[in-house]
């Protein structure tokens, strides 16, 4: 079968130990996580995971079926990637001498869509929200400039059905 990219919502309350049995089955099963975000959502006392990793559709299905079996999990959804909108976002330290040679750097801050958000007296921080190709094309082209420090965050996804999720997860907390 064909390999590709999955991401499952995972909506849980919050107990301690819930994270480590998510990633034993990922373990288990010999699949790498490429990305993990968790937060709190937008029911109170209910978080939620986001957990992105490549396989095919079959153990994809597999994993979030166990994942939801998880006493502490209220409920587990597998999306495609055209299942869901989803974002990433990155931040860049660079040097504030980077500026000092014109304003190529300025250039190529406004064709990537990205803004300073911190400026201090030896350096200055950069934000750009995106997917990951987006915010690693931008990486490329301020390397020759001097990055010294980058982060990029976890998956962040919502899913395009018109569904309530408040009123889904309520629904789950009832028969959980």
């Amino acid at each position: 079968m064909e390999k590709r990219k999955f991401t499952i919502s995972i909506f849980s309350e919050d107990r301690i130990g819930l994270l480590h049995s998510i990633t034993i089955i990922f373990t288990r099963r010999n699949l790498n996580i490429d990305s993990l975000n968790t937060s709190e959502s937008e029911t109170a006392g209910v978080f939620r995971f986001t957990v992105v990793f490549t396989t095919d559709l079959e153990a994809a299905k597999k994993v979030r079926k166990q994942i939801d079996k998880l006493v502490d999990v209220l409920g587990a959804f597998l999306h495609q990637e055209d299942d869901i909108i989803h974002r990433e976002i990155a931040l860049y330290k660079m040097a504030i001498s980077s500026f000092y040679d014109g304003n190529e750097v300025e250039r190529l801050l406004r064709h990537h869509g990205a803004q300073i958000i911190r400026v201090e007296k030896d350096y200055l921080v950069i934000e750009m929200t995106g997917w990951k190709e987006e915010t690693q094309a931008l990486l490329v082209a301020l390397e020759p400039f001097g990055i010294t420090e980058f982060i990029r965050s976890g998956r962040i996804a919502i899913s395009k059905d018109w569904t309530n999720t408040h009123e889904e997860v309520t629904k789950l907390e009832q028969h959980h």
